[in-house]
């Protein structure tokens, strides 16, 4: 991706070395492949307060190496670029987009949604707007999931920013409505289809990237890839081996595929409709 040299967004949050360090109980292999899974996009307010075991003060002054100054600099472009990106396709739509905050922490952070570790992996709140992200994640993405490259981490954070996007339109609003009222077998199809549609809103992004000519050869493919590597039914096989369909809240591989490119052909909010066949 085409991304030195370019717009920062001011809109970055920088935590890291700050707030408190969580004590996650169990291996960090299989369990922190599937928490990155569970939170990977969703709204994680059920969840987040209950996985810390504990905590501990650290504020020490964090001192970044150039790699990791250089990938907070990538993810204040990707952020600036979403900006620019869904103000006017918010604008075309008679609408104003109101740009979230990015959140940058290490080891563990608070937010309206919970306290959560790293191991959650990067997740969105719709309870303060924010996103959150480890930038270490970059690492899991590339190493654990096999999905290298900057586009493919470039796809994690405009998939979190579909999630607001989602808020702005109201459908997260109306899955909090469904929450109590459904079956988790039911809500679980629902959360699919949630997931689902941020990843089409991923894709409206890349797409109006594309035409920005800020892509370079093998980007799109990268977001292709990562999109397949946190697939439910492959990060079931992964951690399991075998897969479970009505416990699914992601969708499949070839589903967060589809929809990703989907919405990088069509690039409209009115394309992106996940939840067509269901009473929402």
């Amino acid at each position: 991706m085409k991304w030195r040299g370019r717009r920062e967004s001011t809109n970055v949050e920088d935590r890291r070395g700050k707030g408190s360090t969580a004590i996650v109980g169990g291996g960090i292999g299989t369990v922190v492949i599937a928490l990155v899974v569970l939170f990977l996009g969703g709204d994680p307010s059920e969840l987040l307060g209950s996985i810390t075991g504990g905590d501990t003060t650290q504020n020490q002054p964090y001192e970044e190496t150039a790699e990791e100054r250089e990938l907070a600099d990538f993810v204040s472009v990707v952020l600036a670029d979403t900006e620019d990106v869904w103000s006017e396709v918010f604008a075309e739509e008679g609408m104003t987009y109101e740009d979230p905050k990015l959140v940058m922490y290490t080891g563990s952070v608070q937010s309206a949604c919970g306290s959560a570790s790293s191991a959650v992996g990067p997740f969105y709140c719709p309870g303060d707007e924010k996103l959150y992200i480890d930038l270490s994640f970059y690492d899991e993405l590339k190493t654990n999931f096999k999905a290298p490259g900057d586009f493919a981490m470039a796809y994690v954070i405009a998939h979190e920013v579909g999630h607001h996007v989602q808020k702005q339109l109201g459908t997260s609003d109306k899955m909090n409505a469904l929450r109590n009222r459904l079956s988790k077998e039911e809500y679980n199809k629902y959360s699919v289809r949630l997931e689902l549609q941020a990843d089409y809103y991923a894709g409206v992004w890349a797409g109006r990237a594309k035409q920005m000519d800020l892509l370079e050869k093998g980007d799109l493919q990268e977001a292709l890839t990562a999109a397949s590597a946190v697939g439910d039914d492959t990060i079931q096989k992964r951690s399991q081996g075998y897969v479970v369909p009505e416990s699914f809240t992601h969708g499949t591989s070839k589903q967060r595929q589809d929809w990703f490119y989907k919405g990088f052909e069509t690039g409209t909010i009115e394309g992106g409709n996940t939840f067509a066949g269901l009473n929402f």
